[in-house]
């Protein structure tokens, strides 16, 4: 493939930012050198100058269904924690897989009910784990949102993490309600404008780990929760950075245009909706005590955009037009 790829044209990459750049300090100037360097440069700087792509992937809708499909493995291992919810508007539990040093996953699994189900490399801290958690160490720690109906436990994901992992970063994953083989202990999931687990858990992560600066990422839908925490936390955030990655930016926008072409909607929305509709499947027991919750009608769509109308309309529950 990638001798391929050396007689194609390189990929074009381009950047775009504000016309002022936030200014950051360098940790070790050179001679000549300023002593603070602007984002937008940071950025061209780390990035390649080259993107040679697969000739065979030639677009984003190819390279999109090659993440599906791809066969490869990035081991990494997490145990979990499912944290009550401290506001009461938004009542139930989340689940967050921190992510430890590789262990025998089949022994530990045993040590508990709650393990079984739970994706590869995962199992439960036990209550004195967890309760030995909190350090004093400065290590950097990352925290990540993933995409619609996903999970620490995909791919793409890993991907992240792992070179990470390397140079001493610590991570967790908050899983939204229902995700990653998560429980549902009350009618409320999550939306676009959910921020108050990742809200809760940031502010439980200082309390715990008070020298370690914390990042964030979020991709996709993660991305823009995120975008939305960052927005409304503004001064008092406590993350030092983030980064967004394919972020939907306009919902509405999204989900029309997904609407207007073959492949938006009989693959992506399609498939999109599936997810969802497995998701709902899993927890309907909790879901369907919402009062405007039609668990037959939801059964029966086909598309993403008639499982927001069903679903999205219920007050504090759902929003992914993506």
């Amino acid at each position: 493939m990638s001798f391929l790829s050396s007689f194609l044209p390189n990929g074009r990459v381009a950047f775009y930012h504000a016309p002022k750049s936030v200014l950051l300090p360098r940790k070790n100037p050179g001679p000549g050198d300023s002593k603070t360097i602007s984002l937008a440069e940071l950025c061209k700087a780390s990035t390649p100058s080259t993107c040679r792509l697969n000739p065979l992937l030639f677009n984003g809708h190819l390279q999109t269904a090659w993440t599906v499909i791809k066969n490869d493995d990035v081991p990494v291992y997490y145990r979990r924690w499912r944290f009550e919810a401290n506001n009461p508007n938004y009542s139930g539990t989340f689940e967050v897989d921190f992510v430890v040093r590789p262990y025998d996953v089949a022994s530990v699994s045993q040590q508990s009910d709650e393990n079984r189900g739970l994706p590869s490399r995962t199992t439960f801290y036990t209550e004195k784990e967890f309760a030995e958690l909190p350090s004093d160490d400065s290590k950097p720690m990352l925290v990540v949102l993933h995409g619609l109906s996903g999970g620490s436990h995909e791919l793409y994901l890993r991907h992240v993490i792992a070179p990470l992992l390397e140079q001493g970063w610590e991570a967790c994953v908050i899983n939204f309600r229902g995700c990653a083989e998560s429980k549902v202990t009350s009618s409320i999931l999550y939306n676009a404008r959910a921020t108050w687990d990742v809200r809760q858990m940031v502010k439980w992560l200082r309390k715990i780990f008070p020298n370690r600066p914390l990042f964030g990422i979020g991709f996709s839908l993660g991305a823009n929760i995120l975008t939305n925490y960052l927005g409304e936390e503004a001064e008092k955030c406590e993350l030092k950075a983030a980064v967004i990655c394919s972020n939907p930016w306009n919902l509405e926008v999204g989900s029309l245009a997904l609407q207007r072409t073959w492949l938006g909607l009989e693959v992506y929305s399609k498939t999109m909706g599936d997810n969802m509709k497995r998701l709902f499947e899993r927890h309907v027991a909790a879901v369907e005590k919402h009062p405007r919750v039609d668990v037959e009608r939801v059964r029966n769509i086909k598309y993403l955009h008639e499982f927001d109308r069903l679903v999205q309309v219920v007050p504090q529950y759902l929003r992914q037009s993506v």
